[in-house]
């Protein structure tokens, strides 16, 4: 694999990586994520459809062909960011150290080309520190507290670096619920149900519906925001009670 580094088609291409380097065949779907060329994604993605898996490769690319490069996994717990990571790992070590290793931790990985991939904790007291990222993957979105996602937007501001928010839906808040319903258009959105997955069969479907209930079936695999089962008002009726022609009773 030592002329993996130069060859210039796999470098530009990550689906001939994941192919050709790591014997992968993605879906029409996340050949879509691979060749994504913008700055802001948004997974919606049905829980054993593949996410975590195509997005370790495009980490695992960028650190490998674009020298210097910081990519940050972030979860909800240092837990899950670190499963995301064996990912990533397992992946590089199929590639016989194409780039040989600088330092190598069960969640740090450092390059001699000067690329890190680093797994953090879910923390926003923690993380900071960071700057100049070339690459962050939020994992779990709709479970990440939302100050910890306003703690890694920054880490961008500089370096111009790419965001991936990546989640199965947990109801209609968060900032992955408003990013995905409200957000810019700067943000490219994908949607995967389990339905869409071919390795995801309709009898264990029809067994998971009846033994989950809809609430959580309609979240976990079919990619549905419903509303919190510990809600009082639905989103729609918190929205419509708010008005900019109220005045407030008091200022201050």
């Amino acid at each position: 694999m030592a002329s993996l580094v130069g060859d210039l088609r796999i470098a530009l291409d990550p689906v001939a990586f994941a192919r050709e380097a790591l014997g992968f065949g993605p879906d029409p779907w996340q050949e879509r994520v691979l060749r994504w060329s913008g700055k802001r994604l948004l997974l919606c993605c049905a829980r054993q459809t593949g996410k975590s898996t195509v997005t370790a490769i495009l980490a695992l690319h960028r650190a490998l062909f674009y020298p210097s490069s910081l990519v940050l996994l972030v979860s909800p717990s240092l837990r899950q960011s670190s499963e995301l990571f064996r990912k990533v790992l397992s992946f590089y070590r199929q590639l016989d150290q194409a780039i040989p290793p600088e330092a190598e931790s069960s969640l740090r990985l450092e390059l001699k080309s000067g690329s890190r991939i680093v797994s953090l904790p879910g923390k926003e007291s923690t993380i900071r520190g960071f700057s100049g990222a070339a690459l962050i993957i939020e994992d779990e979105a709709a479970r990440v507290p939302d100050d910890l996602y306003y703690t890694i937007r920054p880490m961008l501001a500089v370096s111009g670096g790419r965001l991936i928010l990546m989640s199965t839906p947990f109801g209609k808040r968060g900032h992955f619920f408003k990013e995905w319903t409200e957000g810019s258009d700067t943000w490219e959105r994908i949607m995967v149900k389990a339905t869409d997955c071919p390795r995801i069969s309709p009898e264990f479907l029809e067994e998971e519906r009846q033994a989950l209930g809809d609430w959580w079936f309609q979240q976990e695999y079919l990619c549905e925001f419903v509303e919190p089962v510990d809600q009082l008002f639905s989103y729609e009726q918190a929205m419509a009670a708010l008005s900019d022609e109220v005045k407030p009773l008091f200022w201050g």
